[in-house]
């Protein structure tokens, strides 16, 4: 029995060590138009930001050979994208109306590449692009997410403060077993607060949510795993606070899915631990994209999705030019002043009338 069993632990052993058996990509609402199979199907933690580029109609360097997102409409594209990032779990319970997939291997990711093909596409339009991680203090705002988001509290001394203000998650939320005078407690409490306060300040421009320019919202949480750190994850305060998360998320994805008229995708990566720390030169939206690995052999750039459509452009007008060009040197090489041209003849009768 023990050697009929052997196979068995190794299978499983080795989807644990790629990544398989532990984090999960999550959809938690999405529209009509976008369809998402349901299967196990695990998906490279590289390939999330594409997933995202794909169902809002965008273009990919490199195909997707992932069988969970299929074609859907491609004339009615979500008009959001919210993308929430859990760390220090790699797997929250979410009710049976959501679709989970494994990740494998969970790598850092970022969706700057979704934000700057909207900055690039939509720049004389108003698209809201917000990428935050309150705990980091890090935050991204491209176009109208500057006016809209202008009072989004932060800052950590910020966000303590927002929590003991009025209509806060203090007096709304049931905190069970997590304490109000916990350091710990109140940074998780506090990226709750700015889920609730996102909903609240994008609900006084709902004109922003019906125009055809798309919306990309990225938020990073991690109070979780600091709570997990600090009590333990067999603690009581780490299951109150699984469940508060999972409450807020859905409530979060409901809100915002009904802000956009059901029209918006919202996804969840639920991560215990990232396999390699995510580095970024810089965070400018204007920057070219530089590769992270050094070419020692001098090899050409790799293949722009753009090249067949500038290839396209200059072939058929350098055709048309040259077929223009002989036309026109064809007809004045056979034309007979006297006749075809009008300044000839005019010329004629001038000189015979005098």
């Amino acid at each position: 029995m023990a050697v009929r069993g052997l196979p068995v632990c190794v299978l499983l052993a080795s989807a644990c060590l790629t990544g398989v058996c532990g984090d999960e990509f999550s959809i938690l609402r999405s529209p009509q138009s976008v369809v998402f199979r349901d299967g196990g199907w695990p998906i490279p933690g590289d390939r999330i930001p594409d997933v995202a580029a794909l169902f809002m109609g965008f273009s990919i360097e490199e195909d997707l050979p992932w069988p969970g997102l299929a074609a859907g409409d491609l004339f009615h594209r979500p008009r959001a994208a919210v993308l929430v990032t859990v760390k220090g779990v790699d797997k929250l319970t979410l009710p049976a109306k959501g679709i989970s997939y494994p990740i494998e291997n969970a790598v850092p990711f970022s969706l700057d590449s979704v934000a700057n093909a909207i900055h690039n596409l939509f720049s004389e339009e108003t698209p809201v692009v917000l990428q935050l991680a309150p705990s980091e203090e890090r935050v991204y705002m491209v176009g109208k997410a500057n006016s809209v988001f202008e009072d989004l509290s932060v800052t950590l001394r910020q966000l303590r403060s927002r929590l003991f203000q009025d209509n806060s998650v203090l007096s709304s939320l049931p905190l069970n077993s997590l304490s109000r005078n916990n350091e710990v407690d109140l940074l998780f409490l506090s990226e709750l607060q700015v889920l609730r306060d996102i909903v609240t300040l994008l609900s006084r421009h709902k004109h922003l949510a019906k125009d055809h320019s798309p919306d990309l919202y990225s938020l990073e949480l991690s109070g979780l795993e600091e709570i997990g750190k600090h009590y333990g994850e067999d603690s009581q305060q780490f299951k109150d606070a699984s469940q508060i998360l999972v409450d807020a998320l859905q409530k979060f994805a409901d809100e915002m899915y009904n802000l956009y008229g059901g029209n918006a995708v919202v996804e969840m990566v639920a991560v215990k631990a990232f396999n390699s720390p995510l580095t970024r030169k810089s965070r400018s939206i204007l920057q070219s994209s530089q590769s992270e690995t050094d070419n020692p052999y001098n090899l050409a750039y790799p293949y722009n999705y753009n090249y067949s459509v500038i290839f396209n452009i200059i072939l058929w007008m350098m055709l048309g030019l040259a077929l223009a060009v002989i036309v026109i040197s064809y007809n004045l090489w056979n034309m007979d002043p006297g006749y075809d041209s009008i300044i000839y003849r005019m010329t004629n009768q001038k000189i015979r009338m005098d």
